[in-house]
């Protein structure tokens, strides 16, 4: 059975969830605020984590580094393109707006819990691409590609889902600094400089574009 812990300060919400959560087969511990999620952290090591921004005495922001090699998803009422890239280059896995939609949430949960990941270790790995969350470096066969931010956030969704498509809206939604100015070809533009990059650098794995989809990151394993 896995073990979702919810860092959650709002009673209503943190009930309603943990029913859903059961109820879909899974074990639920609950913090209610920073404190009491470093404690948590301390006797158990879940395999997910749904963090709530604005915690008492201590916000969730401030919780990230101590939860490398466990995928976060933070869960927030702040929606600003800007809040949503913070979290996400700070080490989250997926960020969902307050209100949100039950299945939507049911259905990243089950993403994440499906990534092969190494227990403790805060890297991605696929095929010959490394990224290392903490010092947000990434490699190829161990020689550095230096990456913009945007190009670094595209990539960790790309590594997160390997062989899967991941819509244009969604990297558009989770990365996009401005969104008046994130449209279909800056995307392009910053996918195309990725892929040049990781070329150069002599990977095997490749980013495609997916018709009418988005893209997604092939080649050995």
């Amino acid at each position: 059975m896995k073990t979702i812990a919810m860092i959650e300060d709002d009673p209503a919400i943190g009930d309603m969830l943990q029913e859903v959560l059961q109820k879909e087969g899974y074990r639920v511990e609950r913090a209610y605020s920073g404190t009491e999620a470093r404690y948590l952290l301390e006797r158990c090591r879940p395999d997910l984590i749904l963090l709530d921004r604005m915690l008492p005495g201590l916000p969730g922001e401030e919780l990230l580094p101590q939860m490398q090699g466990i995928p976060v998803i933070v869960v927030s009422a702040k929606a600003r393109v800007e809040d949503k890239v913070e979290l996400l280059l700070k080490g989250a896995v997926d960020y969902v707006a307050k209100p949100f939609a039950i299945p939507e949430l049911l259905a990243r949960i089950q993403v994440q819990l499906r990534q092969p990941r190494l227990p403790g270790s805060p890297v991605l790995q696929v095929g010959d691409i490394r990224l290392d969350e903490p010092s947000r470096q990434v490699t190829v066969n161990q020689t550095p590609v230096h990456l913009t931010r945007t190009e670094y956030a595209v990539l960790k969704l790309l590594l997160l889902n390997p062989n899967q498509a991941t819509s244009k809206a969604a990297i558009l939604d989770r990365i996009s600094r401005d969104t008046p100015d994130c449209t279909d070809n800056s995307l392009k533009q910053h996918v195309s400089n990725l892929r040049r990059k990781l070329r150069e650098a002599g990977s095997r794995q490749d980013i495609q574009a997916v018709w009418g989809i988005g893209f997604r990151l092939t080649g050995e394993s």
